[in-house]
Order: structure tokens, then C-alpha cells, then sequence
């Protein structure tokens, strides 16, 4: 029994059918694939039509035994491919008849009428004949398709004659009631589920009747006994001659749904005022025609005044800090004068001078036609604050120990980088001396050694300040900076690491980068941690090269982006969607912190930070940070800038590569 309404023109949707496909979804494989086929198919239905004349011919049957033969032959190709070869093989077989077994024989002339309207009525019957075979199997598969996708959905499909007894029984039944389909066909669906109607069930097959549908809402028993709300959609299925047949019903389990409804009604009006004030969010209606204003109780506790007192919009602006009144009656006036909702932050200074922050958000409400009422809700949402201040500053010394971490690391670099001018200190000293100790002192040289030791002493220094800087705690201070200085400045620091590691080091930093607004010692920190990672993941690599590449250029959307690559053993897919959360390490040691930290600096710098990886070859770490676009009378054209961004992605400089 075919249950669905379309279900004529169901097979030209069914998939898997040889034919009737669009040409929008054939492909070249497809097509491959199909010439293939009927190839194969013809050439097996050649071999057939050829075997059956040659035996039907030897046997001596007559027309009416061959042209059955041919007919069961046709029919079974008609089941494989199209009406096409169909056609094509009945014409064939009508050849076949004509020549072979019509007199005269050997020669398709047919003289007799009779063996005419014959063969013109075998090739009738089997056009006939594989149409209507053809259609079967469409709508079979059409039907089982069908059934198929239904078993895919999470609603029950319940099938039932008029007797409600059950002939269709999907997937999504047996997963809500318990019953496997084998266990529920032919039972009554009332008495196996157990069903309690809102009204009765006449009224409800009567609707059906009436209308060919009905909606409610059903209480169903389950296998295990318990019991579960759904909403029931039915609809009725008549023959061709009207006569209702079946019904098919459709179920949505809402069992939870109504006691989240029940359990609302319950607790709504009884615990809405203990709510408001738990979650500290008072609520408030306002008419800003005639100024009549409602507050809750938790509204009054937040503006800490006496219930008692009749709210008004200057009770309330005496409480409004005075840096914020200006903002507070600009909102009210956006208000009186049409404006349809509001959203805004401001704070309020009590009597004791303490400081408190409040949301407020509202949208007019109209009970009659040309009335306007706002309605809202007042959120306390000063501990909110003052903890987000909190956590900006424990990130702020989190992100400066992390710093100071890394310096212990760098220690030997550090200590490479101080004892340099030391050393070139101590011998222009020396040179000094000697020159001072000649007969006649030269002291062209000893002015030269001297300017010299001047020279790496404020090396030395600018080394000190630069670490100080880095373990120092400070707020962030963004500046205007150079991409590329910050590079050679933390390149300067890791080189004794590098070095230690054998890893060889390659700078491709692009030349004219705009510059940018940021952080100098956060930039540093990012580009840093993500050098020490790379380094650090190359330790274990034995027979190929330690490379690590650090490249800036331009990006997209007026970005700048600095791409940190290693050749270590890249990042395990399983790891890859943890990478940047807190806490998470592969290292023995590691605290989790540095992938996290970094990425929380990039974003408060408007960028973007994502890291790919091959198995094998290696990480890319790729930060992206947003330029400063220069704008004067005579700036280029936004065009022309993105034509400069453009050559610059283009045509990357190689500044310097290093092999240390």
C-alpha cells in the first residue's frame, strides 16, 4: 500500500534509478558509466535475442511460440534499462518474426494479413507490457525509498487502516515506545499504546473524517510501562474512488516540553520576585507620555530607595552619577520622542559614595492602539565589573610571570648578549692602555677606543632596559611600531638559543610594511613563546635539517602577518582543537599558558591567531594584526592601497637569512 500523495511522481526523485536523471546532475563519470552499461546490457540482450532465434528456428516454432519467447526476453531487459531498449529490442524481435518465422521465410515481406496484425500486436504487448513493468518498479522503489527515509527521522510514523490496526511502523517509533516494528504490525495502535485523548476518540476520527486531518496532543504507554506526551498530527489517505483507506500519524515526543510549561506556570508568579532578586535584575514599566512609572521590588532595592516612595524619572536621575546624567536624560529624550527600545550601561552614586553599575534595557509594549509603554529590566551588574577588572589584571600578571618564565629560559642568550659589549668594553680598555703606554701616546687611537667603549656601554644598557622592560609589571602601553623591529629585537634575544638547539634560523621579512598600533613588550612575548615552541618541538628530530623560518608581510584587509614555521613533527590532529585553551600541554614541564596567553594579547590587539600543521613537516603558527592606514589630503586612494598590499603579497623581500 502506497501511503504518500506524490507518490506518482515519486521515482523521478528516487535515486539510484538508471534513468530519468537531469542533466544538471549527470557528470562525465556518470555518463562514463552508463555507456558502459548499456553496452553490456545490449550486448547481453543481442546474445539472447540471436540464441532464442537460433533455437526457436532449429525447433521449428511457430510465430505465436517465438514472439513469446521474444516477450519474456524483452520484459526481463525492460526490469534493467529504460523504455528506450525496450523499444529498440521490440523492434528487433518484430524484425525476427517477420523474417524468420512468417512466411516467406528469409525475407521480411509477410504475406499473409494475419502474421501482419500479429506481429503488429506482439509489438503492441510488449510496449504495453515493459511500460507497465517499468511503472511497477518505479513505484516499488519509489515506496521502499520512501520507507527508507522515513526510518531516517526522529519523529514516529505510525501507519494505520481504518480499523486502527497497524501496517507501517518506522525507526523512530521503536526508538520512543520500545516496540520493534515486527512486534507492533498488526496490532491495534490504541491498544498497544494505550491511548488517553484529550476528548473522546469518535470526535477525533469524526474531525478526521471531515476535514482529512486532526491535531492534538496524546498521552502514550511505552513498552516499560512509563509515559510520554506527544504531539499527534494525523492525516487520511483515501483510494482513487474517495474511500478512506489508511491514516498516517505523526508523533513529536513533548514530554518535556509540557513539564518545563508546567513547571514555568508553577514557579512563575511565586518566585519571580525571589529571582529578580538573586540574579539582581529589577524590572520596570514606564509611560513616557504621561510619566507614570512602575518599579519592582528589586528595583527599589537597587536605587535603595523606600518602597513605599512613588518612583519618578527624577527620583531616579538623583541617583545617576553626575558624569553620566548627560547620557541617562539624552536616552530619555531618544525615548519620549519615538524611539522604539533602548540599551545602555551607566552608574549610579549612592549616599554612602559607594559606586554602583547598571544595564538597562527596555522596548515599547502597546496594550491600545496609539499607546506606548516601555517595558524593562534594571541589572545590577557591578560585581560583574569589578570582577572583569580582576581578571584583566591577574591576566596582566599572569602574562608578565609568563614573561619572566621565558627570560629564565633565555638566560644563556641574555647573558650572550650582555657579555658582548663587555668583552668589546674591557679589550678597547686595554687597547687604551697600550696606546697611553707608548713613548709618545697616541691619542687619536685612545680617543677612537674610547668612543668605542662608549658605544657597547650603551649597547650594554639598551640590553639591560630592553629585559627590564620584558619582567618588568606595567599596564599595556600600545605605541606606534614597525613589525619587522620587533622581530630583530626578540631574534637578538633567542640567537644563543638557536645556536644551543643547532637549529638554523631564516628571516623573510618583507620591506615598506605599514606600521601599527600595539604593545611593544606583548608583541615581543607572542613572537617570542612562539619561537621557544618551535625550537623546542625540533629537539627530537634526527637526520634532516632544524629549520625555522620567521616571515612578515602583507595580509588581507589592510593586515599585517607574521608567520612563525618549524620543521618538527607538527601538530597531533587530535590535539589541534585544544591547541589554545588553557591548560593544555604536550610539554612534561608545561604550565598550558603560552599558546592561551598569546592569543588573548592578539585578539585585545584586533588580530586574528591560527596554527596549521602537516604531519611530519612541521607547524605554522600565523598571527594576523591590523595596520595603520594613513589618511591626509594628499593619502593615496583606498584602491591604491590595496593595490600596495597587493604587490607587497606579491613580491616578498628576503631582508636576511641567518644560519646559526
Amino acid at each position: 500500500m502506497n501511503f504518500f500523495p506524490e507518490s506518482v511522481e515519486a521515482p523521478e526523485r528516487v535515486r539510484g534509478l538508471p534513468k530519468r536523471r537531469t542533466a544538471r546532475s549527470d557528470t562525465r563519470a556518470d555518463q562514463i558509466a552508463r555507456m558502459q552499461y548499456l553496452t553490456w546490457l545490449w550486448l547481453a540482450g543481442g546474445v539472447a535475442m540471436g540464441s532464442a532465434t537460433l533455437v526457436c528456428f532449429r525447433l521449428g516454432a511457430r510465430l505465436g511460440t517465438a514472439g513469446f519467447v521474444y516477450l519474456t526476453i524483452i520484459v526481463l531487459l525492460s526490469l534493467m534499462d529504460s523504455f528506450v531498449t525496450s523499444a529498440v529490442f521490440s523492434a528487433t524481435a518484430v524484425g525476427c518474426l517477420a523474417f524468420f518465422f512468417s512466411p516467406p521465410v528469409f525475407s521480411f515481406r509477410v504475406a499473409e494479413i494475419r502474421d501482419v496484425v500479429a506481429l503488429i500486436a506482439f509489438l503492441a504487448a510488449a510496449l504495453a507490457i515493459t511500460t507497465l513493468v517499468r511503472r511497477v518498479r518505479w513505484l516499488g522503489e519509489a515506496a521502499r525509498e520512501q520507507a527508507r527515509l522515513l526510518d531516517l527521522s526522529h519523529d514516529t510514523v505510525i501507519v494505520r487502516d481504518m480499523n486502527a490496526v497497524i501496517t507501517y511502523w518506522n525507526h523512530g517509533a521503536e526508538e520512543l515506545y520500545g516496540w520493534k516494528k515486527a512486534e507492533a504490525l498488526g496490532r491495534t495502535s490504541h491498544q498497544l499504546l494505550q491511548t488517553r485523548f484529550p476528548a473522546s476518540l469518535d470526535d477525533a476520527m469524526d474531525t478526521l473524517l471531515r476535514t482529512g486531518r486532526w491535531e492534538g496532543e496524546l498521552v502514550h504507554t511505552k513498552r516499560d510501562g512509563s509515559q510520554v506526551v506527544v504531539a499527534s498530527r494525523w492525516s487520511l489517505q483515501r483510494s482513487a474512488n474517495g474511500r478512506p483507506i489508511s491514516a498516517l500519524e505523526t508523533n513529536n515526543d513533548i514530554t518535556l516540553r509540557k513539564c518545563a510549561e508546567d513547571a514555568l506556570r508553577r514557579s512563575q508568579a511565586a518566585y519571580l520576585a525571589e529571582a529578580q532578586k538573586l540574579s539582581l535584575t529589577g524590572s520596570f514599566g514606564w509611560d513616557p507620555v504621561s510619566g507614570e512609572i512602575f518599579w519592582s521590588e528589586q528595583s527599589f532595592r537597587i536605587f535603595e530607595y523606600d518602597p513605599d516612595i512613588t518612583p519618578t524619572i527624577e527620583l531616579a536621575l538623583q541617583r545617576v552619577h553626575p558624569d553620566d546624567v548627560a547620557l541617562v536624560r539624552q536616552v530619555i529624550d531618544r525615548a519620549v520622542h519615538g524611539a522604539p527600545d533602548f540599551d545602555f550601561e551607566h552608574r549610579l552614586l549612592m549616599p554612602d559614595s559607594s559606586v554602583k553599575h547598571l544595564h538597562v534595557v527596555a522596548h515599547v509594549v502597546t496594550d491600545e492602539p496609539g499607546k506606548r509603554q516601555f517595558v524593562g529590566a534594571i541589572m545590577d551588574v557591578t560585581a560583574t565589573k569589578l570582577s572583569a577588572q580582576k581578571l584583566h589584571e591577574a591576566q596582566t600578571e599572569l602574562a608578565r610571570v609568563t614573561r619572566v618564565t621565558t627570560l629564565g629560559e633565555l638566560s644563556a642568550s641574555i647573558a650572550h648578549e650582555v657579555s658582548q659589549p663587555l668583552a668589546a668594553i674591557v679589550t678597547n680598555g686595554d687597547a687604551c692602555l697600550r696606546w697611553l703606554g707608548h713613548p709618545n701616546p697616541e691619542l687619536a687611537e685612545v680617543q677612537t677606543c674610547i668612543t668605542r667603549m662608549i658605544g657597547e656601554g650603551r649597547r650594554a644598557s639598551e640590553i639591560v632596559r630592553h629585559i627590564r622592560t620584558l619582567a618588568k609589571k606595567d599596564a599595556p602601553h600600545k605605541t606606534r611600531l614597525d613589525l619587522n623591529d620587533v622581530i630583530n629585537d626578540v631574534v637578538c634575544l633567542t640567537q644563543r638559543e638557536v645556536l644551543s638547539h643547532k637549529v638554523s634560523l631564516c628571516l623573510r621579512l618583507a620591506s615598506g610594511l605599514p606600521p601599527l598600533q600595539g604593545d611593544r613588550v606583548q608583541l615581543q612575548q607572542v613572537i617570542i613563546n612562539l619561537m621557544m615552541n618551535g625550537i623546542q618541538s625540533m629537539d627530537c628530530i634526527d637526520g634532516r635539517l632544524r629549520n625555522l623560518l620567521i616571515e612578515s608581510r602583507m595580509g588581507e584587509e589592510a593586515n599585517v602577518v607574521v608567520a612563525i614555521q618549524d620543521s618538527g613533527s607538527g601538530i597531533d590532529p587530535e590535539n589541534a582543537d585544544r591547541l589554545f585553551d588553557a591548560f593544555f600541554t604536550t610539554k612534561p614541564n608545561g604550565l598550558g599558558m603560552g599558546l592561551s596567553i598569546c592569543q588573548s594579547i592578539v585578539e585585545a590587539h584586533g588580530g586574528r591567531m591560527c596554527a596549521s600543521s602537516k604531519p611530519g613537516h612541521g607547524a605554522t603558527f600565523q598571527l594576523s594584526l591590523p595596520a595603520i592606514i594613513e589618511r591626509s589630503d594628499n593619502a593615496p586612494r583606498q584602491s591604491d592601497f590595496w593595490e600596495f598590499a597587493r604587490v607587497h603579497r606579491n613580491k616578498r623581500t628576503a631582508v636576511s637569512q641567518a644560519a646559526l
